[in-house]
C-alpha cells in the first residue's frame, strides 16, 4: 500500500511529500496523524538539517478531505488532528520550508503557515475556505494567520473563502518568495540552510518564535561555544565549516 506521505533524505535535506495527487493531496485523517510521527523521527536524525514540505503532482494541498471532516476534529477545536499536525511543524527543532505549487487551500494553508518559510510558484493559489462549508477555522490557526498577514488580509481570506494568487500572497506576507524557478530556488535555499550550524538554526527558530526565555537564551549561548569555535576556525582557514 502506497504511503500517503513520502519522505526522502538527501544531503541533510528531508523532503516530506503529500502524495495523493489524484485528490489534489487532500489531507485524510491518516495523513494528519502521520505528520507528527514523521517529524518526530526526523527531529532525532542528526543527518537531517532542514525539512521541505511539498505536494505531489504540481499541487501543495487542496485542504482537508471533506469526507473525513468529523474525524478531523476529534478532541475539539485546538486538540484535533489538524492542529496537532500544525503544532508538530511549529515545534520541529529544524527549519521547515513549504514548497508550494498549485492549490494551497484550507488545511494546506494551515500546514504552510506552520512552516518557517513559504516559497511559491507564480501559478500557486491560496485560500482559507471553512466559510464555504459552515466550519470554524481552528483558533490557533486563525491567530497565526492574523499574526502573519494582519487582520485585514486574514479576514478577507476567511470571509470570502475565495482563492488569491501568488502575487497577492507575496504582497500580504503569506509567502516569502515567488521565484521564477521554484524547484531550483528551494533546492539552493535548503542546501544553504543545511550547511549552517544546527545549534544556530535551532536557537534562531526557538527565539524567533518567542519560545525561549532568558534562561533558555543563555543555554543556547552556552551550547553555541563549540560550533562558534569551528565556525571561526573555518573562516580563518578559508574552508567550509564542519558543523
Amino acid at each position: 500500500m502506497t504511503q500517503p506521505i513520502t519522505v526522502t533524505i538527501d544531503d541533510g535535506v528531508a523532503t516530506l511529500t503529500l502524495d495523493r495527487p489524484g485528490k489534489r493531496n487532500a489531507l485524510t485523517a491518516e495523513m494528519w496523524r502521520l505528520i507528527p510521527q514523521l517529524l518526530d523521527k526526523l527531529a532525532g536524525d542528526p543527518g537531517v538539517k532542514v525539512a521541505v514540505l511539498t505536494g505531489a503532482g504540481g499541487t501543495f494541498s487542496a485542504g482537508a478531505d471533506v469526507s473525513e471532516i468529523s474525524r478531523l476534529t476529534e478532541g475539539g477545536d485546538d486538540t484535533g488532528l489538524t492542529v496537532a499536525a500544525e503544532q508538530a511543524l511549529i515545534a520541529f527543532p529544524k527549519p521547515v520550508i513549504a514548497k508550494i505549487e498549485g492549490f494551497c487551500v484550507g488545511g494546506g494553508c494551515q500546514l504552510a503557515l506552520a512552516c518557517d518559510l513559504r516559497l511559491a510558484d507564480p501559478g500557486a493559489r491560496f485560500g482559507v475556505t471553512p466559510a464555504k462549508l459552515g466550519l470554524v477555522y481552528p483558533q490557533s490557526s486563525t491567530r497565526r494567520l492574523v499574526d502573519q498577514i494582519g487582520p485585514g488580509a486574514a479576514k478577507l481570506l476567511l470571509y470570502s473563502a475565495d482563492l488569491y494568487d501568488a502575487a497577492w500572497a507575496l504582497r500580504t506576507g503569506l509567502v516569502d518568495e515567488v521565484p521564477d524557478d521554484l524547484h531550483a530556488r528551494v533546492h539552493a535555499l535548503a542546501a544553504t540552510i543545511a550547511s549552517r550550524s544546527p545549534v544556530s538554526l535551532a536557537a534562531a527558530k526557538e527565539i524567533a518564535d518567542g519560545r525561549a526565555d532568558e534562561a533558555r537564551f543563555l543555554e543556547w549561548q552556552r551550547r553555541s561555544r563549540e560550533s562558534a569555535a569551528e565556525g571561526v576556525a573555518a573562516f580563518l582557514e578559508k574552508r567550509p565549516p564542519r558543523f
